[in-house]
């Protein structure tokens, strides 16, 4: 037996016969290599694979501590494929904790009245310097907080564009929560098909071309629902298409925390005409509950989007934004991002290869390299919502990719997971019992 499963084994004994608690520290790296005369990689090793398994977390310069029984045994009965939000073993709550405290101290006065509208200005300036790892150049002036990307969509929906258009194009499926909002609101929206090979520029040019269009909504990279990214030469089309059409750009880079190929470009990178409007979003990366997202606008609107955000919300929280600058300027944020790279990695290379170890002809799966999403295209007859509902008599939760889309788009071939709650417990189980429930109905 590997000696890493030996100290695995240690700790685990220990946490059941709780002689190990919560806010606890466990033993340090020095002394279990001491107590098991073994190296500090193979206790890194052991550590990490309590990790992954979300037994135990890590704080920078700290040590480990064990999950909160809480979270451990509320996953126990439900395998969830359905959520959109982080996995919360994962978050680095303490560390978030720690960091509102210093906020609540640091900005005392600024509490006593509302926020500036733009943002708090020493956040936006460390912001815009942090952006710059994501290959995102911007002056301070043209970068703004909003409560979450959700509040920076609703605004750039609603307000005038300079090319004085009026619809709203959506890639087909996209993220519900344009949808739900663009219909409650009566926003005239319009479609264009996204599958697993991409957009069709052609298309995505004629509607360009005659639909009047104001801003192009699209999650670049790790698409919400198909998980799928764009390729270099489709990101740069569209820039050229947008600039050609006078079409601005609404890219929602949620998961941009998760990207490890360092020449993957955002839209906005190549952007020379300022049409694209970048969103980065904290809620997938940090806690949800901070309500953080960052806005970059083209300088000839941002006059505009501060204005509608003014009469919005009066100014994002400033405990939020304080926590997020004094986050980022520890150095905590970087830390942190390496680590759920890595948990996000795992769980989509587990899902792999069970799905890979079990053939079906008329499945197509598409699993990329890390992120939330991944997806199964059935290629024969299939009745998804009964699929759904037989899984969900065994506990396995997925939603319908059918809130995903307008109801003329609508694909009722596909199959959407999420594994951003599921553990890779729940990734086995439930996937060996999806893949079972496919080949009785099949």
């Amino acid at each position: 037996m590997p000696k890493y499963i030996g100290i695995v084994n240690y700790l685990t004994d220990k946490i059941a016969r709780n002689e190990i608690k919560t806010e606890q520290r466990l033993p340090t790296i020095r002394e279990l290599a001491a107590l098991f005369h073994c190296s500090k990689v193979t206790v890194v090793r052991a550590y990490t694979e309590l990790q992954q398994n979300h037994i135990v977390y890590a704080i920078p310069q700290d040590g480990y501590y064990l999950v909160h029984k809480n979270k451990l045994d509320n996953s126990s009965a439900v395998i969830n494929f359905a959520a959109a939000s982080p996995d919360e073993n994962v978050l680095p709550y303490r560390e978030i904790q720690h960091c509102l405290n210093q906020a609540i101290d640091k900005y005392r006065y600024a509490l006593f009245n509302y926020a500036q509208p733009q943002g708090l200005p020493s956040l936006i300036e460390v912001m815009a310097k942090y952006l710059v790892d994501y290959q995102i150049f911007t002056k301070p002036d043209n970068l703004f907080i909003t409560a979450g990307a959700q509040q920076a969509i609703h605004i750039l929906s609603t307000m005038p564009y300079p090319n004085n258009k009026t619809n709203i194009l959506v890639e087909q499926p996209t993220y519900n929560g344009i949808l739900q909002f663009l219909a409650t609101s009566n926003i005239p929206v319009l479609g264009i098909e996204r599958n697993f090979q991409g957009l069709n520029l052609a298309e995505l040019e004629r509607t360009f071309a005659q639909n009047n269009i104001k801003l192009f909504y699209t999650c670049p990279r790790f698409h919400n629902p198909l998980g799928t990214s764009l390729s270099p030469n489709e990101r740069k089309q569209i820039v050229k298409l947008a600039d050609k059409y006078d079409v601005y750009i609404v890219e929602d880079d949620y998961l941009s925390d998760l990207e490890r190929h360092s020449n993957a470009y955002s839209l906005y990178y190549e952007d020379m005409s300022s049409r694209v409007i970048y969103i980065k979003s904290f809620s997938k990366m940090l806690l949800p509950g901070l309500r953080i997202a960052t806005v970059v606008m083209p300088p000839i609107m941002a006059e505009c989007f501060k204005k509608y955000k003014k009469w919005m919300d009066l100014g994002t929280s400033v405990l939020s934004q304080g926590a997020l600058e004094i986050y980022i300027k520890c150095g905590m944020i970087k830390t942190h991002r390496k680590k759920i790279q890595k948990v996000y990695k795992s769980k989509m290379q587990l899902l792999n290869e069970k799905v890979q170890a079990v053939g079906f002809p008329n499945i197509k799966w598409h699993v990329p390299e890390v992120g939330f999403f991944a997806c199964a295209e059935f290629l024969n007859k299939v009745d998804i919502s009964k699929l759904i509902c037989r899984l969900k008599e065994k506990d396995i939760i997925i939603n319908d990719i059918r809130e995903n889309y307008l109801d003329s788009y609508y694909n009722n071939k596909i199959l959407k997971l999420s594994v951003s709650k599921a553990s890779l417990n729940d990734i086995s189980e439930g996937i060996a019992a999806i893949l079972d429930e496919i080949k009785r109905q099949g």
